[in-house]
């Protein structure tokens, strides 16, 4: 069609773009697949940005081996320095001297970035975290699934267990679904359980609200089925 589509990413708090998916000469010779891939990532740090680090536990740098997940942190003097009149959240986003965008990603041997989900909608399974994202993009193959949203329901055992939300364009049972997903994902990253509704919960923007959809399982524990 003529035109070239490269992903950006940024935040109001970093002031713009902090990474771009920058093409290398070498990827035009590459299969359409492999290509698609390198161009899905969300880049490498741009001029403006001092730094971007991604992180685990302590501030340390995850591996960068394109499996390890840990959260985008930015400094740079183009970042914000805090919010007005919030002092806990500044407190909490701003801290260690980095800004936390609360994105967690992976980084590759090549140094480029892939957001696989925001740290708020991972689900913490047994111990293990699982982005939402990565679940849905499993069921979304389905035929019969016109939309999908995962979220994580309290769980005596598992602390979070996973739990997939579906409004279905044809009948679907639960246990297909389920089926389907475990024949695509890792065990810890089936859900447990399908719910079938009309309508996702979704604010004036069409954003998804993820919190109201938690808010209405937790108060019922049995799913339903089509």
């Amino acid at each position: 069609m003529g035109f070239q589509v490269t992903h950006l990413y940024g935040l109001t708090e970093t002031y713009g773009p902090s990474l771009v998916c920058e093409y290398q000469e070498g990827w035009t010779d590459l299969p359409a697949t492999m290509l698609a891939e390198r161009l899905s990532r969300r880049g490498v740090p741009t001029v403006s940005v001092a730094d971007v680090r991604v992180a685990g536990r302590q501030l340390a740098p995850v591996p960068a081996d394109g499996r390890t997940v840990g959260e985008i942190l930015v400094r740079s003097n183009t970042v914000a320095a805090g919010y007005l009149d919030d002092e806990q959240a500044t407190a909490e986003a701003f801290r260690g001297g980095w800004f936390h965008t609360g994105d967690p990603c992976r980084i590759d041997e090549e140094g480029y970035l892939f957001v696989v989900d925001r740290i708020k909608h991972v689900t913490n399974t047994g111990g293990v975290l699982v982005a939402s994202r990565e679940v849905e993009d499993a069921i979304y193959e389905h035929d019969a699934v016109a939309e999908v949203a995962v979220v994580g329901l309290a769980h005596q055992r598992w602390i979070e267990a996973i739990a997939a939300v579906v409004v279905a364009r044809s009948p679907v049972a639960p246990e297909e679904l389920i089926a389907f997903a475990r024949e695509r994902l890792a065990a810890h990253k089936v859900p447990k359980s399908v719910h079938f509704v009309d309508e996702l919960a979704k604010n004036a923007s069409g954003k998804l609200l993820k919190r109201e959809l938690r808010y209405q399982l937790n108060r019922s524990s049995a799913p339903a089925g089509r």
